[in-house]
């Protein structure tokens, strides 16, 4: 089973948002509970649902539907709002205690390393 140290708040690679790891059900997720970046939008602007393109994006769920693989967590899809994309995602502890997040398209993938935050700098 992978490591209860996986869940917690981690600041992402670009220092732009936090966001808190956590159990949803018998799966994973990541909700961004704070926006760091003052140039950032606080609305979901470019998500494709043009429906959802008012909603805040503190709250957004980022990562979601990761099963337990092995020493990390699998199968599930990673939300870019930057972007407004969403990719194939794994996530799982890497070196220095850093959260290792990896987004794919096909066969191209991408690993984005998060550090751990403490609890009281993500309120």
């Amino acid at each position: 089973m992978p490591s209860r140290g996986i869940f917690g708040r981690w600041l992402t690679d670009d220092g732009a948002g936090i966001v808190e790891v956590k159990r949803c059900g018998a799966s994973l997720c990541g909700t961004l509970v704070r926006v760091l970046d003052p140039e950032a939008p606080a609305r979901d602007v470019n998500n494709p649902d043009a429906s959802l393109r008012d909603r805040p994006l503190v709250g957004v769920r980022i990562i979601y539907g990761m099963h337990p693989d092995g020493d990390g967590w699998k199968g599930g899809r990673a939300y870019d709002p930057k972007a407004g994309r969403s990719y194939r995602a794994s996530i799982a502890l890497g070196e220095k205690g850093r959260l290792d997040v990896t987004g794919c398209i096909l066969f191209l993938c991408q690993t984005k390393h998060w550090t751990r935050v403490a609890e009281e700098s993500g309120r």
